[in-house]
């Protein structure tokens, strides 16, 4: 059975910083990139948030550079997903594909969140043509616009503040006949002038063919159709981080992120480390990603370090 110094499971922004870390620091990184290799940038069209692009760059040449970057270095990036883990004992053992075992002296956790979608197929075709599931992300390039959003909880909320700002008219359209926001923020958007709420409304169709042009929307109690010219859609009903594998041994929160000791990577597993959209689901964006994969793999590197010592001694 393979063992590996350092055993970092899935990719993006945070899995890549923590393998070119790694690999400068000799902990000789193997990184499995799981089922979305680069994670949710790449399906991002212009990233212009992220130091270092002065022009801006498509999220999935971004994540080139930094899988490039981390090869330099030594990095071993293999195809494959870890789809079970047994942390109970050390070394630590994860299973790829369901058949592949290893032994790992130290994991770091990247796997990422997965954006909810509504599930309707102008959505799927149009992301990335004016579909957005990150106001804070592409919400620029709508400045002076009209836009939609839809969500009912603070997410959302946030989310729509911050269009209100950039575009001129944000539509929000909420399932229900409330919010399941908290009061402090449903009252902001309620006295935002340029935020207009649609309640019992459920999306029919983005409108548009290569370009969102439109959304239409179908109101449950009226059963009223309307069609709202817009630019931009996005989504705002929440992320599912990808922590399931891990939940009889990992810490998670109620929403199932993987919880940190604060200001750190660690884990309630010496030896186990997480970093990115994984457990945070405050900021996620990929400058907070890759600072906390670098966080993870000094902490990675401590932690052998002194189990070094350990066995010396």
């Amino acid at each position: 059975m393979e063992t590996i110094k350092t055993l970092i499971i899935g990719s993006g922004p945070a899995g890549y910083t923590a393998a070119i870390y790694a690999a400068r620091a000799n902990l000789k990184p193997v990184m499995y990139q799981g089922m979305e290799p680069g994670g949710q940038l790449m399906t991002t069209n212009d990233v212009e948030n992220f130091p270092g692009y002065p022009q801006g760059i498509m999220g999935p040449h971004m994540m080139e550079d930094l899988k490039k970057q981390a090869e330099r270095f030594g990095t071993d990036i293999r195809m494959g997903m870890a789809t079970s883990v047994d942390f109970s004992g050390y070394p630590f053992k994860v299973t790829i594909d369901e058949q592949t075992e290893l032994l790992a002296e130290s994991v770091i956790i990247s796997t990422g969140a997965t954006a909810k979608w509504l599930g309707i197929p102008s959505e799927k075709r149009l992301n990335g043509g004016g579909v957005s599931a990150c106001a804070v992300c592409d919400g620029f390039f709508y400045r002076g616009r009209e836009v939609a959003i839809v969500g009912a909880g603070d997410t959302a909320c946030e989310e729509a503040l911050y269009l209100s700002k950039l575009a001129t008219q944000v539509h929000m359209i909420v399932r229900k006949d409330r919010m399941r926001a908290s009061k402090i923020m449903q009252d902001r958007v309620a006295k935002t002038p340029n935020i207009h709420i649609y309640y019992n409304s459920e999306t029919e169709e983005i409108l548009g063919d290569a370009v969102v042009t439109g959304v239409r929307i179908k109101n449950s109690a009226t059963s009223e159709v309307k069609e709202i010219p817009i630019e931009g859609f996005f989504v705002a009903i929440g992320h599912k981080p990808n922590a399931d594998i891990f939940k009889d041994y990992i810490t998670l929160d109620d929403q199932g992120y993987i919880l940190t000791v604060p200001g750190t990577a660690k884990t309630n597993i010496e030896g186990v480390f997480a970093c990115g959209d994984v457990q945070d689901k405050n900021y996620r964006q990929a400058i907070t990603a890759a600072g906390t994969g670098c966080m993870a793999a000094l902490e990675a590197e401590r932690f052998l370090a002194a189990k070094e010592l350990e066995v010396v001694s």
